[in-house]
């Protein structure tokens, strides 16, 4: 089941969104060789109570941290530690989600940390491509799948690996709520998008293949053949006028 969400609702999660928002461009002024993504988790976990908020993932399923801090081959779920020290040449995966007023919104950025390749700047760039490439797709009337295969063109066009064992989702009072969404063309239910949905569309994509592993701690998610991933997350509302970024200023 799908949930609808009221004007009023969506605007309740427009305050989360943009709180959000707000605070990952907070937390991304302090991604530099040298911090630790443990000095990053305190940044957030701060920013957001100090806004009458919580961070979506601290203990969401025994999660520890308060953000995903994934880097280099991680593709997501990196829990943060004080012993991971960013380093020049990293690239730096952060999720992040807040609950405010009992209102979800998530968000994910990939970013470099000093200087990269041009290559690796290049995933970065056609990972938040193929994301709007999605987004413009999430319109009444439209098919879940018009999504998925409007961001799977952008990766396929550039020759990048898409993650297939992780996808997007509706999102609203709870985190993860129906309908999940693929970032490439799927068989099976596809349903009409109807204005009310509210949506964590999020690619993730490699510059190699498309499988991946997960690491001894449960959570953190590699590629399997050690190639780069970069993510890319808004939370999106269909609206009588398209889609909104929710997650936005």
């Amino acid at each position: 089941m799908i949930n609808i969400k009221t004007p009023h609702e969506i605007g309740l999660m427009r305050e989360s969104g943009r709180l959000l928002y707000n605070c990952m461009q907070e937390v991304l002024t302090h991604v530099k060789p040298g911090v630790t993504t443990m000095q990053l988790d305190r940044i957030v976990e701060q920013y957001l109570g100090d806004a009458g908020a919580v961070p979506s993932f601290k203990g969401y399923n025994g999660f520890p941290g308060s953000i995903c801090t994934s880097v280099n081959d991680g593709v997501v779920h990196g829990i943060p530690s004080e012993r991971k020290v960013l380093r020049d040449g990293d690239i730096l995966s952060i999720d992040m989600g807040a609950i405010l007023n009992g209102w979800q919104s998530d968000m994910a950025r990939t970013v470099p940390v000093g200087d990269i390749t041009p290559t690796e700047q290049l995933l970065i760039d056609v990972t938040r491509e193929s994301f709007f490439a999605g987004m413009r797709e999430a319109r009444e009337g439209n098919r879940l799948k018009d999504i998925s295969r409007a961001i799977e063109e952008v990766i396929l066009r550039n020759d990048m690996g898409i993650v297939r064992e992780l996808v997007g989702h509706g999102i609203g009072r709870e985190m993860h709520e129906s309908p999940e969404i693929p970032n490439f063309t799927f068989r099976g239910p596809n349903p009409r998008l109807d204005v009310g949905m509210v949506l964590a569309i999020e690619p993730m994509v490699t510059l190699g293949g498309d499988a991946v592993r997960w690491m001894e701690d449960g959570w953190l998610v590699k590629t399997a053949d050690g190639s780069a991933a970069a993510h890319y997350e808004n939370t999106v509302a269909i609206t009588e006028n398209g889609p909104e970024i929710l997650t936005a200023p």
